[in-house]
């Protein structure tokens, strides 16, 4: 479908030829800005500047390889047609899949955000962090099985909506009652349909079990709002961000009291995490991300060999994610070196979490 920025002026003085692809077209405009069509069809103005930084961002990104691009990318006009600039809605500008495109959801998102010096006094007023690594190694030597973070997630871009009769506090209150150590509980709204608001009213409902905020984080300022929030752990994503961003963000997360949980889903990410100081939990995502497809040997193949006496070496837990239904599942990636694990569709799709809990793991997990 072609957008058409005209004033003044007709299509007629065009050829055709030139409309045979997904086009914008606007009439010259000499001023020291680019024009960036947006994902819901408006237009933004970006200083040139800006458009610079934003591609430096993607190059230094991809020396590291990470093809997730952090913003939507713009640029000077690729043609001129008549009186009109005339470019190409094409991969440059366009999210290359479903990621790419939550990334980008979260950069128009951060453009509202409060100053960061607002959140401050909220995080101080924050209930106490609880300590989300303890809380896996206590579940571990308890049950001698992975310790389970148990994911509150009404729905999913892949899967749509798991549970229609969704009450977050119930179903986080029956994870806890299974013999969950932690939760997850996503707040992104637009693609998963969660909120802060469910993170908050789980927290305040007297759940002791720490919470990971499971939020796709571009921006530090997430990581303060979700303290904020009550959360005691946060997820980063080597998928979409730079070593140099989670060195930073490790940093502000230890400052103000949340356990980092840094994904991987290939080998290079592995590697990336690995040379990084102070990483002390590492999960391994067995969706591709840019796929969605599922192989829980994954995990297997990102645990042998040297990565694996690493991990070892560093005391670093490692979570096993997605594709875990059975307690065959649970066994093959325990097996393979990992200590906890996070589900989400294969508990919370049941009628009683509690009854899937430990129908997943095959016996009763839970401390009662």
């Amino acid at each position: 479908m072609e957008t058409f920025f005209l004033r003044g002026s007709s299509l007629s003085s065009i050829p055709s030829s030139s409309l045979n692809h997904r086009s914008t077209f606007r009439p010259i405009n000499r001023r020291p800005c680019l024009r960036a069509q947006q994902s819901d069809g408006s237009a933004t103005d970006i200083p040139p500047g800006e458009f610079k930084v934003r591609n430096s961002q993607d190059e230094i990104a991809a020396t590291q390889g990470i093809r997730i691009r952090r913003r939507p990318p713009t640029g000077p006009p690729l043609h001129y047609v008549g009186p009109f600039e005339f470019r190409l809605q094409n991969e440059g500008n366009t999210p290359r899949n479903i990621l790419e495109e939550i990334v980008w959801n979260k950069d128009t998102e951060m453009r509202g955000k409060k100053p960061l010096y607002t959140l401050k006094k909220a995080v101080d007023m924050a209930p106490p962090p609880r300590d989300f690594i303890a809380a896996l190694k206590a579940s571990y030597l308890r049950t001698g099985m992975p310790a389970l973070i148990a994911e509150v997630k009404k729905a999913s871009p892949s899967r749509g909506v798991l549970r229609e009769d969704f009450d977050p506090v119930e179903i986080a209150k029956a994870y806890e009652k299974g013999g969950a150590a932690c939760l997850s509980v996503l707040t992104d709204a637009k693609y998963f349909q969660g909120s802060f608001e469910n993170l908050e009213a789980i927290r305040n409902a007297g759940v002791t079990c720490p919470i990971l905020c499971k939020e796709f984080i571009v921006d530090a300022w997430q990581l303060y709002y979700a303290r904020a929030k009550g959360a005691d752990a946060v997820l980063l994503i080597a998928a979409i961000l730079p070593d140099l961003d989670i060195k930073y963000m490790t940093k502000i997360c230890k400052l103000i009291g949340l356990t980092p949980l840094v994904e991987v889903h290939d080998e290079n990410e592995m590697d990336r995490i690995l040379e990084i100081d102070g990483i002390q939990l590492i999960g391994i995502n067995n969706r591709n991300l840019e796929t969605f497809e599922v192989d829980i040997s994954n995990t297997k193949k990102l645990l042998e060999g040297e990565r694996g006496e690493k991990i070892k070496q560093k005391d670093i837990i490692v979570v096993g994610e997605s594709g875990l239904f059975t307690p065959a599942d649970v066994a093959y990636v325990q097996e393979a070196g990992v200590k906890a694990i996070l589900v989400g569709e294969s508990i919370v799709k049941q009628k009683d979490p509690t009854i899937g809990i430990a129908e997943l793991f095959g016996k009763d997990i839970s401390a009662a």
